[in-house]
């Protein structure tokens, strides 16, 4: 292994720019005359739109424009639509209609964009839109999740009859009933799974620029997938045909899959760029996100699980109410769907599943992919009902896990998957040395001494990512393939460009894909580069989002610097005057097979550009090659995570002692870069599991619309983690990869859940688990205590 190539820990080179303040963002995008986008938003959760007003807000000071729903209508800008489809269990299609660029005739959530004011500063914008007058017929709205299919309710859309988009499911309900019939013990376990806004360091942005010249219209946003906003902008909603529309995406502060969809400000921008012909800049405020930005989660389930009498798990059933909000989103139908139903099986040998859900339709924000997207849910589900399980049946919850632990691969489960490869017993015999779990007795012992409640969690996890082969896609009701492309640009000096069409927003790419270029070519770091902001420079690419940048697009690159050495050989094949058959490369030198001949890889490049036969064969000049990487499965990172924890019982405060994580995302490119990423993962994971939450009251004003009632988990909420690994290869692409960015908030909210409920002798806690909750179920178990 070279110091920085393939499974070596280099530091990040885009890291100095970003910690020197060099990044450059969306917001410091600024064109010449720009105007400014304020957005007037909807103070009801469901109301007509009667009247809309706007003659003050023209007359105001350096207003350029005032539009309304009204007039996206009349210029046929389109509507959003979601990007994958899901049928009910009864064969019929999902209940959907489209989300407006700004609202027209009714708005279905508090934050709904009603008119957008451009001015020529942003304040005269936001003055001018405090005068525009609306009348509003204030409706009741649906806001409760269990209760929003009931009957008598208020209808939200007129197409979907008790406000259901779908009741969908998956598995085989005759089989499951049949394993349930036998079972000498049934689990049961009612769950929240608590909705989370993702909060991204960087709130979205868009500048908007209309070229009359040529016709284009450039759109600098904050997207994940500037490819496909692109292609939705161009051919769903009409701002304009594709080849006149650019989407740059330059440096992006956080997604966590927020950015992935298309919006409606990136819309309305780019479509008043050219109707006004000036540019315009919006960047959104942090309640505007709290607001507006897709959240995530937002689950209520009821779980069973049967047993035999030897504590064999048998089966397992769901019914899950999942809340999609008002409006359809890019990935809104498939996350508590095929990406959340057909991960129930977790890591455990379950012959029978059977999953129910009911996708409801509510008077909030769209729920849609939040990291893990799915995966989180499931996961949480399985496990906590597997950790129940243990404790009911008096087995220890980590044999119990082995016990039923998948232990042969390939692994069909009952719910679609198949599992590929994995060691799901060596990482739960590695995280359960490293986390010394033959010491928890003493440690409880010592905790109780001082008065204090001790308490271990585990989380056996595994995700379906990687996404993903186009024909299961396809077949699951996805609208495009997950293929990926790139193209390797050798320049005459020997330097090379990396293109592709995953974006980084954090993720660490320009020294991942340096990693792998530098291993395959045997050239230093520093001469590889990689910019995938705009879609004129990189062919049609899918974006970054379920873990694929790794696993996918390095794939394709894979492929694409095969290509590059396949005609390198040929060129070095000429140059030497030896038949391409007799030429080795290694290191960064191609050598005639025997001999002492030799050229370096600089030497090549040059001569791919200077010459224009080679051996008598007509070969174009130039070494530059593109590829296409289409997946045969998913990729299954798994592992056991670990948490140790105290609680205060005088005060339900939670203090995460120790954590321990064994992952298995296969061959790793960058050890520090992955350890980097459960880092975070585990962050976002303990901040659900213990401070985060989105409430909205009964009329639909969202309680936590700042950081003011909106708690995030700050550095002294965790300890210094124990990270590790074991390794076994995907099968499925050329590099072995498996993908690491959701796996810790995938892992960590049971693990937390699970620890606090032994610490609080088996008593139940909800997500999130605040000091008040906690210190309640702590007096309980108390007095349950006390009472034997």
């Amino acid at each position: 292994m070279s110091a920085t190539g393939i499974g070596a820990s280099v530091k990040r080179k885009e890291d100095i720019r970003f910690i020197t303040g060099k990044g450059h963002y969306v917001d410091d995008v600024n064109r010449p005359g720009q105007a400014y986008a304020y957005f007037l938003r909807s103070p009801h959760a469901h109301a007509t739109i009667d009247k809309i007003d706007a003659s003050a807000a023209l007359k105001s000071k350096g207003v350029v424009a005032v539009l309304t729903g009204a007039d996206a209508v009349a210029d046929k800008v389109g509507a959003h639509i979601p990007g994958w489809t899901v049928h009910s269990k009864d064969g019929s299609p999902m209940k959907v209609g489209s989300f407006p660029a700004l609202a027209h005739g009714k708005v279905l959530y508090v934050g709904d964009p009603v008119a957008v004011v451009i001015a020529d500063t942003y304040a005269e914008a936001r003055d001018a839109g405090e005068k525009l007058v609306v009348d509003y017929g204030v409706l009741k709205p649906v806001v409760e999740l269990a209760a929003a299919a009931s009957p008598g309710q208020p209808q939200i859309h007129d197409y979907a009859s008790n406000n259901t988009v779908f009741n969908w499911h998956v598995g085989d309900k005759a089989s499951t009933d049949a394993a349930f019939a036998k079972a000498a013990h049934v689990t049961k376990l009612d769950l929240v799974n608590n909705r989370t806004i993702p909060n991204a360091m960087e709130p979205r942005a868009a500048v908007a620029e209309y070229d009359a010249g040529s016709d284009v219209i450039t759109l600098h946003t904050t997207s994940q997938n500037p490819h496909v906003a692109r292609v939705v902008l161009s051919a769903f909603q009409g701002v304009a045909p594709e080849h006149k529309l650019r989407v740059v995406a330059p440096d992006v502060g956080g997604g966590f899959g927020s950015k992935i969809f298309i919006y409606n400000e990136e819309t309305v921008c780019a479509w008043a760029a050219k109707k006004i012909d000036r540019s315009i800049k919006w960047t959104a405020e942090r309640t505007e996100s709290f607001l507006t930005d897709a959240h995530g989660r937002d689950h209520v389930s009821h779980a069973e699980l049967a047993l035999d009498a030897n504590g064999k798990i048998l089966g397992l059933r769901v019914h899950t109410i999942a809340n999609l909000g008002a409006y359809p989103s890019t990935f809104w139908a498939s996350v508590p769907t095929y990406l959340y139903g057909i991960l129930l099986s977790g890591q455990y040998d379950i012959a029978a599943i059977y999953c129910e859900v009911d996708g409801v339709y509510t008077n909030t924000v769209s729920v849609d992919a939040v990291r893990g997207a799915g995966r989180p849910e499931a996961t949480f589900l399985i496990e906590r009902i597997v950790e129940k399980a243990a404790r009911e049946i008096g087995l220890d919850p980590a044999e119990f896990r082995r016990q039923n632990f998948v232990k042969s691969f390939p692994h069909q489960t009952p719910v679609i998957l198949a599992y590929d490869v994995g060691d799901y017993v060596a990482a739960l015999d590695k995280a359960l040395a490293l986390a010394d779990y033959k010491g928890i007795g003493a440690r409880k012992a010592a905790s109780a001494a001082k008065g204090k409640l001790r308490g271990i969690g585990f989380s056996a996890y595994i995700e379906a990512c990687g996404l993903a082969p186009s024909q299961a896609v396809g077949a699951l009701g996805g609208g495009v393939g997950l293929w990926e492309s790139a193209e390797v640009r050798v320049n005459m000096v020997g330097t090379v460009e990396v293109l592709t069409g995953c974006h980084s927003h954090g993720q660490g790419h320009e020294t991942t894909y340096a990693q792998l270029v530098s291993s395959r070519l045997g050239i230093p770091l520093e001469i590889v580069s990689n910019d995938p902001a705009a879609t004129e420079k990189v062919q049609m690419g899918m974006g970054t989002y379920g873990s694929r940048s790794g696993a996918v697009g390095m794939s394709a690159i894979s492929k694409a610097l095969d290509k590059i050495e396949a005609k390198a050989k040929k060129v070095a094949g000429h140059v030497l005057e030896a038949s391409e058959g007799d030429i080795e490369f290694k290191d960064g030198k191609f050598t005639v097979k025997g001999t002492d001949k030799s050229i370096d890889f600089g030497s090549v490049a040059l001569n791919a550009y200077t010459a224009h036969k080679f051996n008598g064969q007509e070969l174009e000049p130039g070494l530059k090659e593109t590829a296409f990487w289409d997946p045969a499965n998913f990729t299954f990172p798994a592992g056991v995570h670990i948490c140790e924890l105290e609680i205060d019982p005088e005060t339900g405060v939670v203090t995460i002692d120790r954590w321990t994580a064994v992952d298995d995302f296969g061959k790793l490119i960058n050890p520090m870069i992955v350890e980097g990423q459960v880092h975070g993962g585990v962050v976002h994971g303990v901040g659900q599991a213990l401070m985060e939450a989105a409430y909205y009251d009964g009329d639909g004003q969202l309680l936590t619309a700042s950081y003011m009632d909106y708690c995030m988990p700050r550095a002294d909420n965790v300890p210094s983690l124990k990270v590790d690994t074991i390794e076994t290869p995907c099968p499925s692409n050329p590099l072995g990869i498996k993908g690491c960015g959701e796996a810790g908030a995938i892992a960590s909210p049971p693990a937390v859940i699970n620890a606090i409920t032994d610490a609080l002798g088996h008593e139940d806690v909800t997500m999130p688990a605040t000091p008040q909750i906690v210190w309640r179920a702590a007096q309980k178990a108390a007095t349950k205590r006390a009472a034997e």
